[in-house]
């Protein structure tokens, strides 16, 4: 669905409680199923009963083993919050993009800010060292991220790539570049590293410490928080900059805050999680089907949705090779292929 078929769109109320109460539940049973789910099965009964235990209700009577345990709070728990987390990001930033470029295309992936992220933490993985702590990957990886946005507005600006699949093209092609360069830092890196890093790169979740879940979740809320509250300006944008400006936004000021926005999570996300790809693309489009195109409904509906398509993909990514774990970002780069050569069918 077109950003513009999405502004048809906006006013479309539909019964708003009924799809928050479906929507809440699908988060508990997938993140209840990403828990479950693995190379060792774990009951729900077991899951619910061993978080109820560790946050201090005790609801259930304890009958499971310490292993299952730990598999449950140490491991899976960790990782699905994380999928969610950088799920709701990804998502989260395609549709901000999508709002301010008036590009249907838009996702962090695609745009190259993604692998502007991936150069950034590998920077930081292979050569600086953590010279600021735990912080030094997703600060190098917000800096990559935002250098490769500039980079992107600035050819797009120097070739005249103004139409949305230009836009994409230039974006394709300084990612192409960053990589490039990334797997420059990988080749004069610590040879014992770089299958660490190129397997992180495909995109995994399996790193989820609960020691980490800070930063992606410190940056995440105050972003989203920031960009809802914004959401009145985002649909102006979607109209035009002319519309923008005579309602009294800034245009400039407020694309670029945006794009800053959007360097900081996938910088952060793909810090701790690599790249993943075409989130921002799908899930946008999918919530402006059900939701319509208000940007106070897209922006938590995106997140919402977007944790529940990570949450399945890393579901898929566990168990179709299990017990071995498949990058994620093959499942998502698998669907999200498909799903964009659909959309630029429907586009014409």
């Amino acid at each position: 669905m077109s950003v513009s078929s999405g502004d048809r769109a906006i006013g479309r109320r539909g019964n708003l409680p009924l799809l928050i109460g479906i929507g809440m539940v699908a988060l508990v049973f997938s993140i209840s199923a990403a828990i479950s789910v693995g190379a060792v099965s774990v009951p729900f009964r077991t899951v619910w009963g061993v978080l109820s235990e560790q946050i201090g209700f005790g609801l259930v009577t304890p009958d499971w083993s310490q292993g299952q345990a730990a598999v449950v709070w140490e491991i899976r728990f960790p990782r699905a919050l994380l999928a969610a987390i950088v799920g709701a990001g990804l998502a989260v930033v395609g549709a901000s993009l999508q709002a301010v470029t008036r590009n249907p295309l838009a996702d962090p992936h695609l745009l190259g800010i993604s692998s502007g992220g991936a150069f950034g933490a590998i920077l930081a993985l292979l050569h600086t060292g953590l010279f600021l702590g735990l912080l030094t990957v997703p600060v190098l990886a917000f800096l990559g991220a935002l250098a490769a946005t500039g980079a992107v507005l600035a050819v797009s600006r120097f070739a005249g790539a103004s139409s949305a699949d230009r836009l994409v093209l230039t974006g394709v092609a300084v990612s192409f570049v960053i990589m490039a360069l990334a797997n420059l830092l990988i080749f004069l890196g610590d040879p014992r590293a770089a299958h660490t890093v190129v397997f992180w790169m495909l995109g995994g979740l399996g790193l989820a410490q609960w020691n980490h879940l800070i930063y992606p979740l410190g940056v995440l809320i105050p972003c989203v928080l920031w960009l809802w509250r914004r959401a009145a300006d985002l649909n102006a944008m979607t109209i035009g900059d002319e519309t923008a400006t005579s309602l009294g936004i800034s245009v400039v000021r407020f694309r670029r805050m945006v794009f800053i926005a959007g360097a900081l999570i996938t910088g952060v996300m793909v810090a701790f999680s690599g790249m993943i790809g075409f989130v921002g693309l799908m899930i946008p489009h999918i919530v402006r089907v059900v939701v319509g195109g208000d940007y106070t409904r897209v922006l938590p509906w995106s997140a919402l949705a977007g944790a529940i398509f990570l949450l399945w993909a890393d579901i898929v990514a566990r168990t179709i090779m299990a017990p071995e774990d498949m990058p994620i970002g093959i499942v998502t780069g698998l669907i999200g292929g498909v799903f964009f050569v659909a959309l630029l069918r429907r586009r014409g």
